[in-house]
């Protein structure tokens, strides 16, 4: 009876860990890459942004950070488009979350 509870909590622990590691690889690299460049590239700015980009994944499903990862980097654009990702309230709410997810994160980890 153990064993097969075993067994069973054991079959199931994977695809819990896929829910909520959404994120492929790549783009916690990424972002780690990022951090640690405009931290110091630090064995410490590598923990702190491994930190920040898990607390980021534990907040916002991996699509709504690619959304708004794409607001703000248009947002910066000079221009009609920068204007559209400016003056949008959904762009806005979108920004908005991420910053909030990255506030969070900075309190966190660093």
């Amino acid at each position: 009876m153990r064993l097969m509870l075993v067994a069973l909590l054991l079959a199931a622990a994977p695809a819990a860990a896929a829910d909520v590691n959404d994120y492929p690889t790549s783009a916690r690299a990424d972002y780690v890459f990022g951090c640690m460049k405009a931290n110091g590239d630090t064995r410490l700015s590598l923990e702190q942004c491994s930190c920040s980009v898990d607390v980021i994944a534990s907040i916002l499903p991996y699509e709504s950070y690619v959304s708004a990862e794409t607001v703000a980097s248009l947002n910066q654009q000079a221009g009609q488009v920068g204007s559209l990702m400016r003056n949008t309230g959904a762009a806005r709410d979108m920004l908005e979350t991420l910053r909030r997810a990255q506030a969070e994160a900075q309190v966190r980890c660093f």
